[in-house]
């Protein structure tokens, strides 16, 4: 290491404290790093996020999950400040105890690329293909730390030899086109990790990758958040990466929330139909040769959104009650459900659905 990256490895940035150690030791667990409160985006006039809520701690990491077009994307962006032109956001968004929300660029300068991290779902639409990988990294640490190019060049061959890059040194010069996806998604969390954010949100970073890259790529973001004791938020439709790489889970269907918790305990025993359906429907050994159980129907559409839940339509145990009254979020026992007949479904719910399947 350099003599000007030693000077700033432990130096303030953007006029914080230094980073607490990866167990943690400095970080107030007491309080929430991010803090997301009745969180609305409206896109063109169509409601994608409806009333959103949800805290994450400092180390801890969450699954936000639901399938297309439940607004698991937008919640995200929106978090970051990187919504598409025409939305408008209501709510509240507060990190390590500043709000967010309304306060414009203004508000996330100093913050995006240093203490809040994001990692897209395409690295191709983050990636320079005019810029080697190195040069890109190394301007992400400058930019931040104010290192010389030296030291930025030494820490982007290091953040590449980080997520697992074979050949560091020698790969740093090449441009993304010479990287197979999974490098280059690789090279992506290298970027988003190499000025020791805070908060770093994934958005479906898997997508479009084989399943041995998929795993490869979750198993680097959970180590890094424990070698780092970052937060994640990690947005997926694939229930089966919440099993491994989340404590709790936030599920969500048009645009609300319907059902949270740790993600043991949501799996055990989920409250809400619908997630007992997403549960149902994965592939299991015990199953072998059965037909495998499944939601009907579709998602509604945020046109036309119905007046009560937007699940009734699709659930096995709807009553008329459900197709005319909005569900409010009741929390319990440390869970979150949106359904008005939780109490009083069978356990497990996910029998509704397996008894479906036949």
């Amino acid at each position: 290491m350099s003599a000007d990256t030693e000077e700033c490895a432990d130096a303030p940035r953007d006029g914080r404290e230094p980073l607490p150690d990866p167990a943690g030791a400095l970080l107030d667990v007491r309080e929430p790093l991010l803090d997301v409160r009745d969180l609305r985006v409206t896109v063109n006039g169509l409601h994608a996020v409806r009333g959103i809520s949800f805290e994450v701690r400092a180390g801890e990491a969450l699954a936000v999950v639901g399938e297309s077009g439940a607004g698991k994307s937008l919640t995200a962006r929106a978090v970051l400040g990187l919504l598409p032109a025409g939305a408008e956001v209501r709510g509240g968004v507060r990190f390590a105890g500043r709000e967010l929300l309304g306060a414009g660029t203004a508000g996330y300068r100093g913050l995006r690329g240093s203490r809040l991290a994001f990692v897209p779902q395409d690295a191709l639409s983050v990636l320079s293909p005019v810029h080697t990988v190195g040069e890109q990294l190394a301007l992400a640490v400058r930019s931040v730390r104010g290192v010389g190019r030296r030291a930025s060049a030494e820490l982007a061959v290091a953040a590449l030899d980080r997520v697992g890059i074979p050949d560091a040194a020698r790969r740093v010069r090449a441009y993304p086109h010479e990287f197979s996806g999974g490098m280059r998604q690789r090279a992506v969390i290298a970027m988003a990790v190499i000025n020791e954010p805070e908060l770093v949100l994934a958005d479906e970073p898997t997508t479009a990758l084989d399943p041995t890259t998929q795993a490869r790529i979750l198993e680097l973001l959970t180590g890094i958040r424990r070698e780092t004791g970052a937060a994640l938020v990690l947005v997926t439709h694939d229930l089966d990466v919440v099993a491994g790489h989340a404590d709790r889970v936030l599920v969500m269907y048009a645009g609300r929330v319907a059902e949270s918790g740790p993600v043991a305990e949501v799996f055990a025993a989920p409250r809400a139909p619908y997630t007992a359906g997403l549960i149902a429907s994965l592939p299991r050994l015990r199953r072998p040769g059965g037909r495998l159980p499944s939601i009907g129907g579709s998602p509604p559409s945020l046109f036309a959104l119905p007046p009560g839940c937007g699940f009734a339509p699709r659930c096995p145990a709807a009553t008329d009650m459900c197709g005319r009254s909005l569900p409010e979020p009741v929390t319990e026992d440390g869970r979150t459900v949106s359904c008005h007949r939780w109490r009083e479904l069978p356990s497990p719910v996910t029998g509704l659905f397996e008894e479906c399947a036949g």
